[in-house]
């Protein structure tokens, strides 16, 4: 299987490796940024560097796939491209900046007969793929509720960049942290909207001490996103999901988790930073809470840790879905009701109104 790589930012690398953990091979890198590819080449041993998608696929027409790892704006244009000259695409997350860009991604799949995954990475961590297991055979029962949490201290990717530009992300910390509300619902089965109720709030933004530690460049553009989001998701069956996002919030440390009340047993899939923005510094943790013989019961489930969150196997699981080794770990209909809760969370704050979805 032959691939190439759109984007030479931080997130290809884990594609790289992921894709050739599964086998394949890496034909080209392509960045409007030439040194920024050339050095990626370099790193990784990829021989053709390009300008652009189109230049790639002129050069080489035998890719099987293309795999995007650009802001978020650029996500919609270069996957319709890729699926209409026949490529499968890998994208990362988010899908898009809204579910519009999303459905038009997913058209052009469908008429392509292609596959459309994304870098959910969240879903292929061992510790949610142990706890998909356990829902899958029965043992918590319906999921009557969930908490999606990803929250920071200090942890805004930067200033005046396109992570704070609204029109080249979509949006902030909501948007950006969005694995958390992705793996809930991968938990809850996707259930169907119903109403989400929503408000955000942009403190500390542009205030150099909230700033993460990942390197991303100030620039001199716009800081018009949220920095925190607390969110209700109700859905047609009653269920519900409580959704807390921040960059930049005053919380105790970075957390990421998703809990969850089933009716046979609840659960726990939870990371504490010791750091904001420190992979190495995680904690996990991994519980299910139920009742044994007229006692409650807290089970720890022990799983193996894996440093890159997930971002390899899932890559590594694109390749996989595409051979038919392996079903994929997410899918274009399951993106886009979380695209469309997203949607509407933004749309609720601006109205301070509940959105029915």
């Amino acid at each position: 299987m032959n691939i190439g790589i759109v984007g030479a930012g931080a997130m290809a690398a884990y594609h790289v490796k992921g894709f050739r953990r599964a086998g394949a091979s890496i034909q080209a890198v392509a960045d409007f940024n030439k040194e920024k590819a050339e050095s990626f080449s370099r790193e990784f041993g990829i021989k053709k560097t390009c300008k652009t998608l189109e230049e790639m696929l002129q050069a080489f027409p035998e890719l099987d796939a293309v795999s995007i790892a650009t802001p978020n704006k650029f996500h919609a244009s270069l996957a319709i491209e890729a699926l209409e000259k026949g490529k499968h695409v890998y994208c990362e997350k988010p899908p898009a900046r809204n579910a519009k860009e999303l459905q038009g991604m997913i058209h052009a799949a469908e008429n392509a007969k292609k596959i459309l995954m994304f870098g959910f990475n969240n879903r292929a961590r061992p510790e949610a793929q142990a706890m998909a297991t356990y829902i899958r055979e029965g043992v918590t029962g319906r999921i009557n509720s969930a908490q999606a949490t990803w929250i920071r201290r200090a942890g805004i990717p930067g200033f005046g960049g396109w992570f704070t530009d609204k029109e080249l992300a979509g949006g902030g910390a909501v948007i950006d942290l969005l694995h958390m509300i992705d793996l809930a619902l991968y938990f809850m089965g996707h259930p169907e909207p119903r109403q989400v109720l929503a408000v955000t709030f942009d403190d500390f933004m542009g205030n150099p001490h909230f700033k993460g530690p990942w390197g991303v460049a100030d620039g001199t553009g716009k800081m018009n996103v949220e920095t925190a989001c607390h969110a209700m998701v109700t859905f047609q069956d009653g269920r519900c999901l409580l959704i807390r996002n921040s960059w930049a919030e005053m919380n105790e440390r970075e957390e990421v988790s998703v809990t969850f009340q089933g009716a046979k047993a609840g659960g726990l899939v939870e990371g504490l930073f010791g750091r904001d923005g420190y992979d190495e510094t995680i904690m996990y943790r991994n519980c299910l809470f139920t009742e044994e013989f007229g006692r409650q019961v807290n089970r720890e489930i022990i799983t193996e840790r894996d440093e890159t969150m997930g971002r390899i196997a899932n890559a590594e699981n694109f390749v996989q879905g595409v051979t038919g080794e392996a079903d994929v770990l997410n899918t274009p209909s399951e993106a886009l009701v979380l695209m469309r809760i997203i949607d509407a969370i933004y749309e609720s704050a601006r109205t301070s109104r509940c959105i029915s979805l």
